[in-house]
């Protein structure tokens, strides 16, 4: 990720239900996360959209490689970068951490985004202010 600017740090608590049978968090959780720090990062910058948006982000590919096993309880902080936009997508980046053991990364992983056109079903170009902001994104950080 060294091509892609952090742009938002947040955290979030583990819950008994991101546990698995196995006693770990599910891996599955960690996209949940990865999501739920990109949804709160567009509704800090005005482009939450929700169940009425016409169009917005689609995520059309993610991956993730997990490092080390997370585990109840704890909180997790989650950083997330940005690369530079093209016509309609953008990449992410995000890395995963527990609040008391900051040094150590458990996990990383990537989404593109694309912006669409909920009713045609197509790509369209990343909104103006969006791709400014992108371009020259600042550093937010939620408590």
């Amino acid at each position: 990720m060294s091509d892609y600017r952090p742009v938002f740090e947040m955290s979030m608590p583990i819950r008994w239900g991101d546990m698995d049978a196995f006693g770990h968090v599910n891996n599955t959780v960690y996209f949940r996360y990865m999501e739920q720090v990109r949804i709160s990062w567009l509704e800090h910058l005005g482009f939450g959209g929700g169940h009425g948006a016409r169009q917005g982000p689609v995520i059309v590919n993610a991956s993730m490689e997990f490092l080390r096993q997370l585990h109840y309880p704890g909180d997790i902080v989650c950083r997330m970068s940005v690369g530079e936009p093209g016509r309609s997508s953008f990449d992410t980046g995000f890395e995963l951490r527990r609040a008391d053991d900051a040094q150590t990364l458990y996990a990383s992983g990537n989404a593109r985004c694309v912006w669409v056109d909920y009713a045609a079903g197509k790509s369209v170009p990343i909104p103006d202010a969006l791709r400014a902001t992108l371009g020259n994104a600042t550093f937010v950080r939620l408590d």
